[in-house]
């Protein structure tokens, strides 16, 4: 089994559901958190990306990308 790539967001974030947008378009499968819901989860997200922004982007190398641009995403699943 793959390790996956996790994303912390909220369904009210547009940029959490931009970011979904280009993990769908590219065929990639994510685990989706949601912080809204979970105040255990969102303390994570905020532990995990150093701030009280979203998306936190967990890689399956453990590399994180917070709040990233369509092209900052995409660079980092290209390699």
């Amino acid at each position: 089994m793959m390790p996956e790539l996790i994303i912390y967001g909220a369904d009210w974030c547009g940029d959490c559901r931009r970011s979904k947008r280009v993990l769908e378009r590219l065929g990639i499968d994510y685990r989706w958190i949601d912080v809204e819901h979970d105040s255990e989860k969102a303390d994570e997200a905020r532990r995990v990306g150093g701030s009280g922004r979203i998306p936190v982007i967990v890689f399956p190398d453990q590399t994180v990308l917070v709040e990233p641009t369509d092209a900052e995403l995409e660079k980092r699943l290209a390699g």
